[in-house]
This record gives structure tokens, sequence and C-alpha cells, in this order.
């Protein structure tokens, strides 16, 4: 056991983590140098592959879909933490940091890396094979946590603007807690089945039958090792939002974008673990991933905003635009159609791609 930690430590994946952290304490807080947030850059590249690294050891320990899950929920975690921090640190202009970095959750998850998703894998084998009854659950889930959260508050009227009420708040925040919790349990628990991989056939794949399974202690390494390099991943894409904010203004495009950029720092674990499940032809895990990180950024963030809003200063806007409403319901709307039959080809993938681009195009020219 002893030889196996000391190689453990001896890799890069258990090196960087804590490279990650050790740095992030030396510049938090502070103005960073051109220099200074290159090494930033490629240092918060190494966790995020360092991340999917650990997320893999620990989802074959404990099998799918415990796996995805663990990677979702740590990762929208960290994410919350930024968001509130960022919200308490920015004043006014951030009273739409929540809304556009969630909203960016959506998008990416389930147009990006679902989209990529079912490309990849009905290209590399033909056809992408799921189960309807899981990931329809999941996008149902979603597409009601989104509409609760980022829609109503455009239309109600007990206050001016696209904000929610302080009872309105609560309702929504109770709600998405529910729900999310209301989820997982059927996720991990009472359908469990239903969101683990299957075969062309319809089999149910529960296990990996590539490589036997870690021992429970080199699992344990691996969460921790999780842990430290999600802080590292979100605590220094922190560090260089103050640069990101800079270009973004400099570059004439609107403050939205930097909740785009940071919800694709955060989701970059995310992406690549997907991408490999869908490689590997578990198109289900990849789909878990998505729609279970859009549905943790959503089931999370708002409850933590809703708290942070009792001694936040500014304003909390929720509620989206016609042309973000009008994405979101493209987004369902394709989604559902993808999901009904259980197989997608490479045009179903193609479709949301294009999704994903339109919502990149108008955030960077509304």
């Amino acid at each position: 056991m002893i030889v196996r930690l000391r190689a453990l430590a001896g890799q890069w994946t258990a090196v960087v983590p804590v490279i990650a952290v050790v740095l992030l304490a030396f510049t938090w807080g502070r103005d960073l140098p051109a220099a200074m947030v290159a090494l930033v850059t490629l240092v918060l590249a190494g966790s995020v592959l360092a991340a999917v690294h650990h997320a893999e050891v620990v989802a074959h320990r404990v099998g799918e879909p415990f796996g995805s899950l663990v990677l979702a929920i740590a990762v929208t975690i960290i994410e919350v933490a930024l968001i509130v921090t960022l919200m308490a640190d920015g004043g006014d202009k951030s009273s739409t940091l929540a809304r556009d970095t969630v909203f960016a959750a959506v998008m990416i998850t389930c147009n990006g890396i679902v989209g990529v998703c079912l490309l990849v894998a009905s290209l590399r084998h033909g056809l992408a094979v799921f189960n309807a009854e899981g990931t329809g659950a999941a996008l149902a889930t979603v597409a009601t946590l989104a509409t609760l959260s980022l829609v109503f508050p455009t239309f109600t009227t007990s206050k001016p603007g696209p904000e929610f009420s302080t009872a309105q708040l609560t309702f929504a925040a109770l709600a998405s807690l529910v729900l999310y919790a209301l989820f997982v349990t059927t996720q991990t628990v009472r359908h469990r089945d239903y969101f683990l991989p299957i075969t062309r056939h319809g089999q149910v794949i529960d296990a990996d039958d590539h490589a036997d399974a870690p021992t429970a202690r080199m699992a344990g390494i691996s969460l921790g090792l999780l842990g430290l390099a999600l802080v590292g991943v979100v605590g220094l894409a922190k560090g260089v939002s103050p640069t990101i904010e800079s270009g973004v203004e400099a570059a004439g495009m609107p403050h939205s974008v930097v909740g785009v950029i940071i919800a694709l720092l955060v989701l970059l674990p995310e992406t690549i673990a997907a991408l490999r499940s869908a490689r590997r032809d578990r198109v289900q895990t990849s789909l878990n991933l998505a729609l279970g990180s859009a549905m943790a950024s959503i089931g999370l963030t708002i409850p933590a905003v809703a708290l942070a809003s009792l001694w936040l200063s500014g304003p909390l806007v929720l509620g989206l635009g016609p042309t973000e409403m009008v994405l979101l319901a493209l987004t369902v709307v394709v989604s559902a159609l993808t999901i009904v039959p259980g197989r997608a080809t490479p045009l179903q993938g193609g479709v949301h791609l294009v999704v994903f681009a339109a919502y990149l195009e108008l955030a960077v020219n509304p």
C-alpha cells in the first residue's frame, strides 16, 4: 500500500491539485501581472485534467450513476461559492451574474456537451444509444427548474423589473431544493437502472468491464484530490476573472459574456469526462453528467443566492430576456425530440451544437 501511495504522489494528477491550491493562496485577492496570469492559466488547465482523472477513479469505485453525480455536485458547489463571492465583490454590476452563469451552464450542458457527445458517439459507433426514461426525467427536471427560476421573474409583477419578491424567491429556492433532492433519490435509489449505460440491445451495463475497481483507500485519496483540484479550478478562475472582465470590456462585448466564460471554465471537467464516456460508448453516463450538471447548477445556485441576498446590498436579477427565453424553449423542444427515441445520429448532435453556436453568437452580439 505504501508503494501505491508513493506512486500516486509521484503522478502529476496528484501534484497539480496541490500546486493549484498553493498558487491560489499566494494569488487570492491580488492584481496579477501578465506573467502570473499565464502561469495561473496553465495550472488551471492542469487542475481541470487532474479533476477529470480523479473523478473517473471515484466513479469507477462507486459505479454509475453515483460517479457522475459526485462530479456534478462537487463542481456545482464550488461554482456556487464562486458566484456568491463575485457577487459580493462586484456590487450592482454583478446583479445579473447568477442569472448569466446559470443560463450559460444550462446552454453549455444541454447543447454543447450533449451535442458533442452525441456527435462523437454516433460517428465512432454508428449510433448513440441511451435510456430515454432516465434522460427524459432529467430533462423534465431541468426544464422545470429553469422555468421557475429564470423565466417567471420576467413576468412577475410584485417587484419592478425581472426580479422576484422575497416570498417568490423563497418559494423558488425551496422548490429547487425539493425537485433536486427528489431527482437524486430517483436516480440513486428507486430507479437507478434508468440512469445506467445500456448496450445496443437495451441491456443495462452495471459495471466497468475493462478494469478492476480501485480500492476504497485509493478512491478516498482521489476524492480528496478531486476536491483540491476543483477548489483550484474555481479559485484560480476567480483570480483571472479581472483579466477576463477587462478583455470583455476592451472588446466591447456585453458584461454577460463574463458569466459565459466563467461557466465554460468551471464546466471543463464535466465536458472532458462526458466526452471520454461518449468515446467509450457510455452515452448515458455522458448525459447523466451533462443534465445532472445543469440541474445541480440551478438547484443549488438559486437557493444559495437567495440566502446570500439577505446580506448582499445590490439587486438580484434572475429573469431572462426575450432572446434567452426563445433559446431556452428551443433547447427544451430539441432535447425532448432527441431523447424520445433513445438513440441519436450525428444529425441530432449537430442540431444541438448549432443551437449552442447560436447562443454564443447572440451572447457576444446581442
